[in-house]
């Protein structure tokens, strides 16, 4: 310890001030937790009384005041029973005036229906989970329950049985829904791996720039019996491709087979670019990664795709003359699909967000980030509804695509594409 810092604490200690500044802070934080606590039982009690009074008023206005007679009557009083309302994140207890008809059944109070549904409820843990609250800590991120309130369904088993069947219901909705109407100018397929499983998910750009996704499909990998099913259940649900359509994919053999038997022509490929890139990163010594990166960067940027190939097949020359001939194999497979979006001549924007899987990228980063706190996966139901609820969280956060007025340059392009080929 320095002499200076024995100074600053034997001066401390004269002057009193670390102790007096404990005394002061403490009273204040214990104050504010009480305030607080004080401030919720408040919010609850004149919350539940508003309630109860809103319960006699509409039980007054179907039944007339107690204890007088009225002839023209055409509701009576029938005592008080017991109902739950969402309040809070949890099922609350409360009493509630019943009212019955003269011509027989119980009438049911219009603010009690309201309040009586589990909507609310089931929103409110699907939001905390997703925030990333587990089951087991749902209750304890809720506030205090209402004193003197009977209360359930903010356990752990509720909350598992409430999730379950909300997102099973809404993933069935989801994915079972027609796609008839649908305007789509592209489409993005490509896999993700969740438990051991590949998912192979479908996202359609619309028209308009806005993103829609299509489909879900389980399978042991991305293989082309399970991409051609999940094709052929979006043509089954009423998807219309008039004419050519721009696919997205990556390097996988399976999607661009599935693609090839179910569309033939009518699938415009575009190979991700960036792929491209990372495999051939993986197939030549780390000193020539940077030369390599730099080269397919300047060709995919070229003016033409004339320019772009002449120089892509430099680079794979390069290659195999310097003894990298996987890498240069690599570089000729599937080279012309690559250049898709440079011979459709795109604007450079649409260019860019085209010429790579990005966009459904960032969806299967969702599904991820949703499925990240879960351990222990029961089985393949259990994944699809967790990999669909990422999907529906992806759905209403998306955006349109930047420039999405030019996709008519697109639809233009894949429309001449169209009549060269009959041409020829």
């Amino acid at each position: 310890m320095t002499k200076r810092t024995e100074r600053g604490q034997r001066r401390q200690a004269e002057n009193g001030a670390g102790p007096t500044l404990a005394h002061l802070v403490e009273p204040m934080l214990a104050g504010m937790s009480t305030t607080r606590q004080h401030l919720l039982a408040w919010v609850h009690a004149h919350g539940l009384a508003a309630l109860d009074e809103l319960f006699r008023e509409e039980a007054v206005a179907l039944a007339g005041p107690k204890g007088r007679h009225q002839p023209q009557r055409t509701h009576h009083h029938w005592g008080t029973a017991a109902t739950e309302l969402t309040f809070g994140g949890r099922r609350v207890q409360v009493r509630r005036p019943r009212v019955r008809r003269r011509a027989g059944g119980e009438a049911t109070l219009p603010s009690v229906a309201t309040f009586r549904t589990r909507d609310p409820l089931t929103a409110r843990m699907m939001q905390q989970l997703l925030a990333g609250v587990s089951m087991r800590h749902y209750e304890g991120s809720l506030e205090a329950r209402p004193s003197g309130r009977p209360t359930r369904g903010s356990s752990k088993s509720a909350v598992s049985r409430t999730v379950v069947r909300r997102t099973r219901q809404r993933l069935q909705e989801y994915l079972a829904r027609r796609l008839d109407g649908l305007e789509m100018v592209a489409l993005f397929m490509d896999g993700v791996v969740v438990a051991h499983q590949t998912a192979i998910v479908v996202l359609g750009i619309t028209r308009d720039g806005g993103k829609v996704p299509l489909g879900l499909r389980l399978g042991s990998t991305e293989n082309a019996v399970v991409c051609t099913e999940l094709l052929q259940d979006l043509l089954a649900r009423g998807l219309t491709l008039d004419g050519r359509v721009l696919w997205v994919i990556d390097d996988g053999k399976g999607l661009r087979k599935a693609l090839g038997d179910v569309f033939g022509d009518a699938a415009v490929i575009q190979r991700c670019q960036l792929h491209k890139a990372r495999n051939l990163d993986a197939l030549i010594p780390q000193p020539r990664q940077a030369y390599v990166r730099t080269s397919l960067r300047r060709a995919y940027r070229a003016p033409s795709a004339a320019a772009a190939r002449r120089q892509l097949t430099a680079l794979a020359t390069w290659l195999e003359r310097n003894g990298h001939a996987d890498a240069a194999a690599s570089m000729r497979e599937g080279l012309e699909e690559t250049l898709t979006v440079l011979k459709l001549g795109l604007p450079p924007t649409l260019r860019r967000f085209f010429a790579t899987t990005n966009c459904i990228e960032n969806l299967i980063g969702t599904v991820r980030h949703v499925t990240r706190n879960i351990k222990r996966w029961r089985n393949g139901d259990m994944r699809r509804r967790w990999i669909g609820l990422g999907l529906l969280r992806a759905a209403e956060r998306f955006r349109r695509i930047k420039r999405h007025g030019e996709l008519d340059g697109l639809v233009t392009a894949l429309g001449a594409a169209n009549l060269l080929e009959r041409a020829a």
